[in-house]
């Protein structure tokens, strides 16, 4: 009997010794995507699809090869969040990224909590264990990155007084924390958006904009729902929309009445976002998924001052 236990712990610690590698990446890099849900058949009636499941998978490839210390995933990262089958495949990416090393997270999107409510969040919650439902923090390199949760409608009044009384009271706490140099913070529904299909989510802007744009540390905040990019800046901060994980792309409203986006020229149907801190300050790449779906090439590239300077300038590559 003693025999057979000491076999059954030797093969358990042969099992997990086999099935995460030590991190071997870049421990300074971060990156991120949104909405890399699969298109369901009725959004397919309206917009148009382009190899949508093939351009995610090509995301999360990246991400492997890549190997940024952490990656967060900012909700819908699946249709339906109570669904076994829809898990399937994105489950298997985020077990071959785990197994390298790499830490996965996500924030929730509208997708997973949609139709049976519940149940998807608890399906959700077994993929990311770490996740709370009212606010929760990671620190990568001194970069601190807050996960916030928008779906509102779905959180009980004494659950929104919370997470709100929480974000307050972390970004206070990180403001004065000398080990953390920047915060991001992240949510699915974006504060700002030119998306003719989602539109703003005023909540959002109600609710999280403000105090982050008094937090002296804060200095970029991304958001997906709207399945573009966009970037837009507000009082010296930046606001991000990277909703390019392979949701159909939506159509933008352009011309007069529109918000400034500072990245009119620039529309890649898919793509993801990786930040690093650097000696300037923060520095965002994005890279777009070429036409062909050969290569991602990076399509943007700017560094974020610190916050007594003024936002630094684009360079197109």
């Amino acid at each position: 009997m003693c025999k057979f236990i000491l076999f059954l712990g030797i093969a358990c610690l042969h099992f997990v010794a086999k099935s995460q590698t030590p991190f071997s990446g870049d421990t300074t890099l971060l990156a991120f995507a949104s909405d890399t849900q699969k298109p369901m058949w009725v959004e397919t009636l309206f917009l148009k699809s382009n190899n949508n499941r093939q351009a995610t998978k090509k995301i999360f490839n990246e991400f492997e090869q890549l190997k940024p210390r952490a990656i967060f995933l900012l909700g819908d990262v699946v249709n339906l969040g109570y669904s076994t089958k829809q898990w399937k495949d994105v489950g298997g990416y985020i077990k071959t990224l785990r197994s390298q090393g790499i830490a996965v997270h996500a924030a929730l999107g509208n997708h997973e909590v949609m139709g049976q409510a519940r149940k998807g969040e608890n399906k959700f919650q077994t993929y990311f264990p770490e996740h709370v439902r009212t606010g929760y923090v990671k620190v990568v390199d001194s970069v601190a990155v807050v996960l916030l949760n928008s779906n509102f409608g779905k959180l009980t009044e004494a659950d929104n007084k919370a997470q709100l009384a929480w974000y307050q009271k972390t970004l206070d706490s990180l403001d004065n924390e000398p080990s953390v140099v920047y915060v991001i913070s992240g949510c699915h529904h974006s504060p700002f958006t030119n998306s003719k299909i989602v539109g703003c989510s005023k909540d959002v802007e109600e609710k999280f904009v403000e105090p982050f744009l008094a937090s002296s540390k804060s200095r970029l905040f991304l958001s997906g729902h709207s399945h573009n990019f966009e970037h837009y800046q507000v009082k010296g901060k930046d606001f991000m929309v990277i909703g390019g994980g392979g949701g159909l792309h939506q159509p933008l409203k352009t011309g007069a009445g529109c918000l400034p986006d500072v990245a009119a020229d620039y529309k890649p149907e898919f793509h993801y976002l990786t930040v690093k801190r650097c000696a300037q300050g923060l520095q965002i790449k994005s890279y777009e998924l070429r036409k062909d779906f050969t290569v991602f090439e990076e399509g943007r590239h700017m560094i974020l001052l610190d916050e007594k300077k003024p936002v630094a300038a684009y360079a197109v590559n």
